[in-house]
């Protein structure tokens, strides 16, 4: 009869030590799975800002291109602000939009766009996301 209590309470303990493992894990997971999130949308991101100056400097080809290009990474910047709840990635992400808008002002203004600026911010963000 003993031996079957210390079973049970060893089967009882195991299922507590359980109950209070498995959500640490499942925030773990959560956390790893964010950390890879963001780290591949900021490769996105840095392929978006390189197709940016590939794009402009084709403008003379195909000047709709750069346009394309501008939209494709302002769509990957407010996927990886939608999915982000870090300070730094949202601090990140703000200082990218100032340069992508610093670079729609000068297209609209018919100017020659500065990009190193958007490439260093996009940098930044990819230091942020892989830590």
């Amino acid at each position: 009869m003993q031996q079957s209590l210390s079973i049970n309470r060893t089967a009882a303990l195991a299922v507590a030590a359980l109950v209070l493992v498995l959500p640490l894990s499942v925030v773990s997971c959560s956390a790893a799975q964010k950390a890879v999130d963001c780290a591949n949308t900021a490769v996105q991101i840095s392929t978006d800002v390189a197709q940016v100056g590939s794009a402009y400097n084709n403008a003379q080809q195909d000047p709709a291109a750069a346009g394309q290009a501008l939209q494709r990474l302002k769509t990957d910047m407010d996927k990886l602000g939608r999915n982000s709840s870090d300070v730094d990635v949202t601090k990140a992400i703000d200082a990218l939009q100032t340069q992508v808008d610093k670079v729609q002002q000068a297209v609209d203004n018919n100017q020659v766009p500065d990009l190193g600026p958007l490439g260093s911010a996009a940098g930044q963000i990819s230091k942020v996301c892989t830590g």
